[in-house]
């Protein structure tokens, strides 16, 4: 026994520690070392089994008398010492943290105990889709949303219990939440433990159930939420609303709420993060000579000048008319490229001014009566 630490030093408190002060102690080492928060730490496993070892002593006043008296030697099998993790309503590692977490770290070193059924658990967490217009996510809007969730019942306070009376301890556990049964067999007595039938565990049997949520101290409802979309979000985000999914269990926490946003395509713009994409269709004569053009946003038409010479393809970016970026005061830019059509149709008096044009830029050529220089061949 000489190379286990002294269990006060293990917790970090004195000999003079009240059990409040241990609880606190334990609580608080067990969270920083627990093996599902430092999966494959060995270090931090051989830590956390200290921990609880110590914690079982010390958190018990009659080991913790035996102990203070005999030290380590008093919980030696080789010395007719007990074993520290029995009694004291304790079956071992999961029911010393589950008495603290109820369950919520997940599985433990018990690897079979069932977690405290009778212990606050936080609510299921809901996911909803909601769909956008172009302009709603661009600039923000309020939406009402309808949930069907899980709620506490108002008429039982989520007991269960008809008004007027409440659970009871379950006489088949008494009130443990757990059977335990004892089997002889050749290689010496087992003993099992498993989850109460009779109150599923709680360790609490209701004598009359409530009416109105027939004993489940939940009833489903349609609840109408507020949800205010940030300016800017894009398609695909989702937005957690904390504490806006189902109630919890026992008085556990409310479960929390994903909203995910589609956004629907836009007629004239497409969105490359907080840029707009515009193609926009400009008269030859106007990319050729330069002048104003008029561009669309998404909230009004503001006037561009583009130079003469502009390049079919060309792309002009104008500062800030974009999207907002998410939670931020800037927008994006909107980024215009100019594309011209050939007319198909031309009048004479177009016609000529177009030869005369050619003629001055050297490019004269014989226009074709005909209305196609191309002879079938499959008639």
């Amino acid at each position: 026994m000489a190379d286990k630490r002294d269990y006060y030093e293990v917790l970090g408190v004195s000999k003079t520690a009240s059990e409040d002060e241990i609880k606190s102690a334990f609580r608080k080492a067990a969270k920083s070392c627990h093996p599902d928060l430092h999966p494959d730490d060995k270090a931090a496993e051989a830590q956390f089994k200290e921990l609880n070892e110590a914690y079982s002593v010390l958190s018990d006043p009659d080991k913790r008398a035996k102990y203070d008296q005999f030290g380590h030697a008093a919980f030696d099998p080789s010395m007719g010492g007990a074993n520290p993790f029995e009694g004291a309503g304790f079956g071992g590692f999961d029911d010393i943290i589950n008495s603290f977490f109820g369950g919520g770290f997940g599985g433990g070193f018990g690897g079979g105990r069932s977690p405290n059924r009778d212990a606050p658990m936080a609510g299921d967490d809901l996911r909803y889709n909601l769909s956008l217009t172009f302009e709603e996510a661009a600039f923000g809007v309020t939406k009402e949303l309808t949930v069907p969730r899980e709620e506490s019942c108002e008429a039982c306070g989520g007991t269960g219990a008809k008004a007027g009376t409440s659970p009871v301890r379950c006489p088949t556990c008494n009130g443990t939440g757990q059977v335990r049964s004892q089997q002889n067999t050749m290689f010496g007595a087992f003993t099992t433990t498993r989850p109460c039938s009779a109150c599923n565990g709680t360790g609490k049997y209701i004598k009359e159930p409530c009416p109105d949520c027939r004993g489940k101290g939940r009833v489903r409802k349609n609840t109408r939420i507020s949800l205010k979309v940030p300016a800017g979000i894009n398609d695909g985000q989702t937005i957690n609303m904390r504490g806006e999914g189902e109630a919890g269990y026992k008085g556990g926490p409310r479960g929390n709420l994903y909203v995910t946003v589609t956004v629907k395509p836009h007629k004239l713009f497409v969105r490359d993060g907080s840029n707009l994409l515009l193609n926009l269709k400009v008269p030859f004569t106007t990319m050729a000579l330069g002048g104003e053009i008029t561009v669309p946003t998404l909230k009004d038409k503001v006037r561009y000048t583009i130079p003469s010479g502009t390049q079919n393809g060309t792309t002009f970016r104008l500062r800030e008319q974009g999207v907002a970026h998410l939670n931020a005061q800037t927008k994006g830019d909107l980024l215009v490229t100019v594309e011209t059509d050939v007319p198909k149709r031309l009048s004479d008096e177009q016609k000529a001014l177009l030869q005369q044009y050619a003629a001055l830029s050297g490019e004269a050529s014989t226009p074709s009566k005909k209305k196609s220089g191309i002879r079938n061949i499959f008639k």
